[in-house]
């Protein structure tokens, strides 16, 4: 068996055998196989396609390419949420607190953000003293021990998404639905997990931009995890404007705190909930949507959840007292700026994209993998799409710290390009679009 052969079988609209597509894999990971014929590949895929059996073939190399974690000594159903990216989308900090609150255990390998979309990584490491780097039994015992658990992925966990991804970014091969279907389940199948949950978002903010991308994302990603024996439930979420009113590393975690105390913004509070709700069903936790989101809500009114937030804190080496008292442990910006509304009216739009691109300019995001991020930076917003606004009234608030002040006029102006503002009241629809379980798809009354 020769790579070269099998990059031209598929270059020339061939299918793989689940075999070659191991020994590509293998490769890969030994080095048997170059970086330039991967890259090769990669590209043969982007423009062929592959179909679900190969798609299963990847996902399965992929995930044995290194541990897989069992969790058996942990009682009950394992599961987890991912989300393919946006603006201000903290709700993972939310949610597995009160899915762990509900008996469910959540065990979570999370990423770090890049360009305009953040990561769970990132905003719990403003979190002085936090760990996310922990070692698979430190894994197991916090998750053990806290009923969830927040890591990053370790060397040991699907190795070769570790290499394809790096590859994937430098040779625009990112979009292709069949290598983000590998990538993110084989990651999330080596957790040791029963069932997952998984928020595609779509719209201007999201990297599946059209309701069609994001539908066939979601499909593939239910499809091949039935096929590989863990049921996928997704949700698509609207993300043309940001998720709440934060949109920075500390400042999310704030507000994932305050959503914790039941103070948390309407639509953020909306896709967090359905999403845990989605997650209680998947472990056979509630009969039905209406009782697993009463069950959702009880641990938020009785401070459940926020208890498990503050324990798993401390159980990862970070300061518990974040969940009384956010001001008082996060880091905060020096430098307040405000985003004045031009005119009077309505807000009808406030891009997602622009926004987390100010927020990337002001040093809350990454430009480039290896760029540092500062904790403290990042957008509030005053005013939400469908709110009744003053012209010289801030719509915004820019928070910023000394190395990037020179860049609030670049983030000011990406802001507001995507700002319109109607003479008319504007309706505010739900952020849940759609709900797909499998090949079944139920269309969101």
């Amino acid at each position: 068996m020769r790579a070269v052969d099998l990059i031209q079988k598929k270059r020339d609209g061939g299918q793989l055998a689940a075999a070659e597509i191991g020994f590509l894999v293998r490769g890969l990971t030994t080095g048997e196989v170059p970086d330039y014929q991967w890259a090769a590949l990669l590209m043969a895929i982007l423009w062929r396609g592959m179909d679900a059996d190969e798609t299963a073939a990847l996902v399965a190399a992929m995930l044995h390419s290194g541990t897989v974690i069992d969790l058996a000594e942990i009682p009950g159903p394992k599961v987890d949420k991912h989300s393919t990216g946006g603006v201000g989308d903290k709700t993972s900090l939310i949610l597995a607190p009160i899915v762990a609150a509900c008996g469910v255990t959540v065990p979570m390998v999370s990423g770090r953000g890049l360009g305009h979309t953040g990561g769970t990584l990132d905003k719990l490491e403003s979190i002085p003293g936090l760990r996310v780097n922990i070692p698979l039994d430190d894994y197991r015992r916090i998750a053990r021990d806290c009923g969830l658990v927040f890591c990053g992925q370790t060397a040991e966990i699907a190795p070769a998404d570790r290499q394809l991804y790096a590859l994937r970014d430098a040779t625009a091969t990112v979009e292709s639905i069949p290598l983000i279907t590998a990538s993110i389940l084989s990651k999330k199948l080596a957790e040791g997990i029963d069932a997952l949950v998984l928020d595609v978002k779509c719209g201007d903010g999201a990297f599946m931009p059209t309701i069609d991308k994001a539908r066939s994302l979601a499909l593939s990603m239910a499809t091949i995890g039935q096929a590989l024996g863990t049921p996928v439930r997704c949700l698509i979420t609207a993300m043309d404007a940001p998720l709440g009113r934060a949109i920075g590393n500390a400042l999310e975690v704030a507000e994932a705190v305050a959503c914790l105390r039941g103070e948390g913004p309407a639509d953020l509070m909306e896709v967090t909930l359905a999403l845990a709700a989605e997650m209680l069903l998947a472990a056979a936790a509630a009969t039905d949507r209406a009782e697993a989101l009463d069950r959702c809500q009880r641990t938020i009114a009785d401070g459940s959840a926020l208890a498990r937030l503050a324990g798993v804190v401390a159980a990862q080496g970070g300061d518990p007292r974040v969940c009384d008292d956010p001001a008082g442990v996060l880091p905060a910006a020096a430098e307040r700026v405000a985003v004045l509304a031009p005119a009077s009216g309505f807000i009808e739009r406030l891009a997602a994209r622009g926004v987390g691109q100010a927020s990337m300019l002001l040093g809350a995001g990454r430009a480039r993998v290896d760029s540092v991020i500062d904790p403290a930076a990042g957008v509030v917003l005053h005013k939400q799409v469908g709110d009744r606004v003053r012209a010289g009234e801030t719509i915004a608030e820019l928070h910023v710290n000394e190395p990037h002040l020179a860049a609030v006029p670049a983030a000011m102006a990406a802001l507001t390009a995507g700002l319109a503002i109607s003479q008319q009241p504007v309706p505010v629809g739900s952020r849940i679009i759609e709900r797909l379980s499998g090949e079944q798809q139920v269309n969101q009354s």
